[in-house]
């Protein structure tokens, strides 16, 4: 039987890792406040001046399905629509203590190394389950 990534073993360190992975990304994105802020364009809402490009584009789409011109509008006005509510998140770290902080971070880094470990190829320890020109212990 294959372990993780087509390697032979590692299947119990790649499942420890990603079980790390997934709890410190809990911990992590709990503490986390996402929020959103206006769209301002010389001091006026702008959000309404994004839609006209997708607007126009959809009904230049209506009339003829296969304008190359109302599918790059199309596109246009939904990337500025997607790249504008991006620009306009404000992201924030709750306050929390050092040690909360420390575990998250540690649960991280950790899980992803095990994850990582796990994608080589693991035997019974022998020489040759080891890199060439690599010393073993």
């Amino acid at each position: 039987m294959r372990g993780a990534g087509g390697t032979p073993g590692g299947l119990g360190t790649f499942l420890a890792g990603s079980a790390m992975v997934v709890a410190g990304g809990y911990l992590l994105l709990t503490r986390v406040t996402v929020s959103s802020g206006l769209w301002m364009l010389w001091g006026y809402n702008a959000f309404g001046l994004s839609l006209v490009p997708l607007l126009v584009g959809i009904g230049i789409l209506f009339f003829d399905g296969r304008s190359l011109i109302g599918w790059v509008l199309t596109a246009a006005g939904a990337l500025i629509i997607l790249v504008g509510i991006i620009a306009n998140l404000h992201v924030y770290f709750m306050p929390t203590s050092l040690f909360d902080t420390l575990l998250i971070l540690g649960l991280l880094a950790g899980g992803l190394g095990l994850v990582a470990r796990s994608l080589r190829a693991q035997g019974s320890g022998g020489a040759d389950s080891y890199p060439a020109g690599r010393v073993t212990p």
